[in-house]
């Protein structure tokens, strides 16, 4: 059986540790003296984790739970913290260089504060920052600052993003009439698809209705991802509703029909 070496077995035990405790411990972690485990790893094969422990962040937001969002916050950290121990045995960069970077980030985009720019509102202080970020970013285009918008993202929220992006150049409904009658468009486009059966268009005009209840999320100041969210949450508990009431009526869901269980939503909707 593996056992650890001496570094590990002497860290020292305290009552609270901090920051450089934290980046002491994934370096013995990552020694030869450390975790077969956490030596194993790179960016690539933890980067899952970071997108988990992300949500799983907002999922303690969510919830409003204080001591989860703690706990949740230090596995974050934690990431940020491993992916930039493979970096410093590279010889890349290290977390210092993560935290100068970011603190001079904040300080150059808060002209504000650290600086003699004056400010109205909080909506003038986002423009201010856009403009230094495609500044810093060198971007000379709208159109730079769409596609530098991670593919990555969910797609709703990555469709809110672009649209924001694309709306800071001029280029958006002038209301929420507006967006409301594009919606209603795309609806019919994908009717005609439907009728002809053509998958490709079907796929095609979705992806388009999809993208104009997003236009239509903006422009009613709800965020889309969060707004389907709770959605689906609504639908489970009603789904939970359905199953209670056909279980206590000796209902069979599977061979019930549509009818009658559509009837059991409307029940559970009632109630």
């Amino acid at each position: 059986m593996w056992k650890g070496g001496k570094d590990t077995m002497d860290f020292p035990k305290k009552q609270r540790y901090n920051i450089d405790d934290l980046l002491a411990i994934m370096r013995i972690l990552r020694s030869d003296q450390g975790c077969p485990w956490d030596r194993e790893q790179t960016h690539q094969s933890i980067r899952k984790n970071m997108i988990e422990e992300t949500y799983e962040v907002v999922e303690a937001i969510d919830t409003q739970d204080s001591v989860l969002l703690q706990e949740e916050l230090g596995d974050v950290l934690m990431q940020v913290v491993f992916h930039a121990q493979i970096e410093e045995e590279e010889h890349r960069f290290n977390f210092e260089d993560v935290c100068d970077g970011v603190c001079k980030k904040l300080i150059v985009r808060h002209p504000h504060v650290f600086s003699d720019v004056q400010v109205s509102d909080s909506a003038q202080v986002l423009t201010n920052w856009e403009s230094i970020k495609r500044s810093q970013k060198g971007q000379t285009s709208y159109t730079e600052s769409l596609r530098s918008v991670p593919s990555v993202l969910p797609s709703l929220m990555r469709s809110e993003k672009v649209q924001s992006r694309a709306a800071k150049s001029g280029f958006d409904y002038p209301d929420l009439g507006w967006a409301m009658g594009d919606l209603k468009s795309e609806v019919g486009e994908l009717e005609e698809a439907i009728a002809y059966n053509n998958h490709e268009d079907i796929e095609e005009e979705l992806g388009d209705l999809l993208f104009s209840c997003v236009n239509v999320a903006r422009k009613a100041d709800v965020e889309p991802e969060y707004a389907l969210t709770k959605s689906c949450e609504k639908f489970i508990e009603r789904y939970a509703k359905v199953e209670q009431m056909s279980r206590e009526r000796g209902i069979d869901m599977k061979t019930a029909g549509i009818d009658q269980l559509n009837e059991l939503w409307k029940e559970a909707k009632g109630k």
